[in-house]
């Protein structure tokens, strides 16, 4: 996997992020999601390189190799917000201050945190398979509680960690052949870690509590993505299923937004690599810019901070 790329531990002060980073041209980061690494970017990383762009996988906060501070009952240290601050430093360190964005499931939360955040450091937001998590509290249904229940049973104090632990394979169900032997053997490697299954459980908790009240927060004072979004969805999902138009929800929060959906089951960068990385690049093309004067220099802050 990612033949060419170089790889990272990078302190980001609270966290230890390992990050995936190859290619030259303006800088693209792409966000994987629940319980998955950043090895599930392993089809497409590679034809985004091969398209012009520098590419940069990291491993979430908790997830795969990443580690973050200890965990605590507030769930703050593993909100969207600590995770987007994560991936700010650590494209600083990489040498540039703004990038375009793919988030894929818990990865569109944190691109979503991290496009209201820091709007300065995002050209361009891609957002696959998921809405804003407001969206959904919105709109639960008996359709959307009974097929994203684990939404409320991973925020049980306690009791996931004991079930999942207990067999971790039974509990993710991977599959070699559709996932890639090295991308399944890190995945499972990841997933029978219990400081790791801890950490993706902090994900969700802090999803119902103060993530949501972050996105609630900027919803009340205003504030939108300015910059080009794009929406893509898998079709053998249930996105569309339970809420319509994703395009359309988006549009709640974002001023220019343009999506369709894709042929895949909801890990579309393993399932559908092709016509993800397409739509990527084609979505990706470079505005006035988006070029090396958004670069700065590598391992240390800017002067402007």
């Amino acid at each position: 996997m990612f033949d060419g790329f170089q790889e990272e531990q990078i302190d980001t002060g609270e966290a230890s992020v390992f990050v995936r980073f190859g290619g030259e041209g303006p800088p693209v980061v792409l966000l994987h999601g629940h319980p998955r690494t950043s090895s599930t970017w392993h089809r497409v990383a590679p034809r985004l390189v091969e398209a012009g762009h520098t590419v940069v996988c990291p491993d979430l906060r908790g997830y795969g190799r990443s580690r973050g501070p200890r965990f605590t009952e507030d769930h703050v240290g593993y909100s969207k917000r600590a995770v987007a601050g994560d991936v700010v430093a650590v494209m600083k360190h990489l040498g540039h201050r703004r990038f375009a964005l793919a988030g894929h499931d818990r990865g569109g939360s944190v691109a979503l945190r991290l496009t209201l955040d820091h709007p300065e450091a995002v050209s361009r937001a891609a957002f696959l398979d998921c809405l804003p998590l407001t969206e959904h509290l919105s709109r639960i249904t008996v359709e959307f509680a009974t097929q994203w229940w684990h939404w409320f049973f991973f925020a049980q104090p306690g009791i996931p960690e004991r079930v999942i632990t207990a067999d971790p394979d039974s509990w993710y169900r991977g599959d070699a052949d559709a996932m890639g032997s090295e991308n399944y053997d890190e995945w499972r490697q990841a997933t029978r870690d219990p400081d790791v299954v801890r950490a993706m459980l902090e994900d969700y908790r802090a999803g119902l509590t103060v993530d949501r009240r972050h996105e609630e927060a900027d919803w009340d004072a205003g504030k939108r993505i300015t910059c080009p979004t794009l929406v893509l969805w898998s079709l053998q999902d249930d996105l569309e299923d339970l809420y319509g138009d994703p395009v359309a929800v988006w549009r709640r929060w974002a001023t220019d937004v343009r999506g369709h959906g894709i042929d895949s089951g909801h890990h579309v960068a393993e399932q559908a690599p092709a016509e993800l990385a397409r739509a990527l690049t084609d979505f990706l093309q470079p505005a006035p810019g988006d070029s090396d004067s958004d670069r700065c220099s590598p391992g240390r802050e800017d002067d402007d901070g």
